[in-house]
């Protein structure tokens, strides 16, 4: 009698290597954020016209449909939605409550928990001797928050335009936001600087939104209220990615900054913040300000 045949050996594949493992969740992840960004840009935007700012703390809110936006500053957003020319934009704050023409998509929102970074004055003197401030012509809500925040304090200088183009010697006091601000600040600046963000936690407590996706109320767009909250969730699911991916700055900026400084969320503390930013706007004389109406 022939022996049986020996059972065949089970082969193993031989065990990963931390590192190993590590790169393989990496190619993984990867993986899945091209096939998601793959079905975002097949999912086009249009007819909606949809405007965003060039700038770094607004990349994560547009991931997957960057190539479908209209940039622009601030205050270029806010006239063109005036205007009709556009649906829906990411604009200043300022714009959905001096204006009670828009809904406020809500849960999404540029802000920040103290300090920001990229929106401050840059001042020499005390505060209390300044006379006149030179604001950035892109910007509309830190103009005002810079407002209430020195009228707070009792102080009430005039608010001139900044040149765009400033190459010689800059004004004593001045206001400014985004990636410029972010320039100015790390070039080693020989003034003080008033952050925004940090004075307004340390008078209220709360966050302070600075910009939110304004939607025009005449436009039927559930769809495209879907897809801008695709876009958020996607860019934080992939912040890393970004954090790590793009050029403007250096690696470490943009880790503390987008990591740390900036937050996309509008809970219910972000809309405290709104709500006290309403009331002190009222306070201070900023005319017929409206609240903000939120929609899903």
């Amino acid at each position: 009698m022939m022996p049986p045949d020996d059972p065949p050996k089970l082969r193993l594949v031989p065990p990963e290597s931390p590192e190993e493992l590590a790169a393989r969740y990496e190619r993984e992840k990867r993986a899945q954020a091209y096939h998601r960004e793959h079905l975002m840009e097949q999912s086009s935007l249009a007819p909606f016209r949809v405007g965003s700012v060039p700038y770094l703390n607004a990349v994560p809110l547009a991931r997957g449909i960057e190539d479908e936006l209209i940039f622009a500053v601030p205050s270029k957003l806010a006239e063109m939605l005036r205007k009709g020319e556009l649906d829906a934009a990411l604009v200043s704050v300022t714009e959905v409550l001096f204006h009670d023409a828009y809904d406020v998509l809500d849960g999404i929102a540029v802000a920040s928990l103290g300090e920001v970074k990229s929106v401050f004055l840059a001042h020499r003197g005390p505060l209390e001797h300044i006379q006149e401030v030179h604001c950035d012509p892109a910007s509309l809500t830190s103009v005002k928050l810079l407002e209430v925040l020195l009228a707070e304090r009792g102080i009430r200088p005039q608010f001139q335009p900044l040149e765009n183009g400033t190459t010689g010697e800059l004004p004593d006091n001045f206001l400014l936001i985004g990636d410029r601000a972010l320039e100015y600040a790390r070039s080693g600046p020989d003034r003080e600087i008033f952050d925004l963000g940090t004075a307004w936690y340390e008078m209220t407590g709360l966050p302070f939104v600075y910009a939110v996706w304004a939607l025009r109320r005449s436009v039927p767009n559930e769809r495209l209220r879907r897809q801008l909250r695709e876009a958020r969730d996607f860019g934080l699911d992939t912040l890393d990615t970004i954090i790590r991916s793009r050029t403007e700055f250096d690696y470490e900026l943009r880790k503390d900054y987008l990591g740390w400084h900036i937050h996309y969320h509008l809970g219910a503390d972000e809309k405290r913040g709104l709500a006290r930013f309403v009331e002190l706007l009222r306070k201070h004389g900023s005319g017929q300000v409206f609240d903000p109406r939120f929609v899903m």
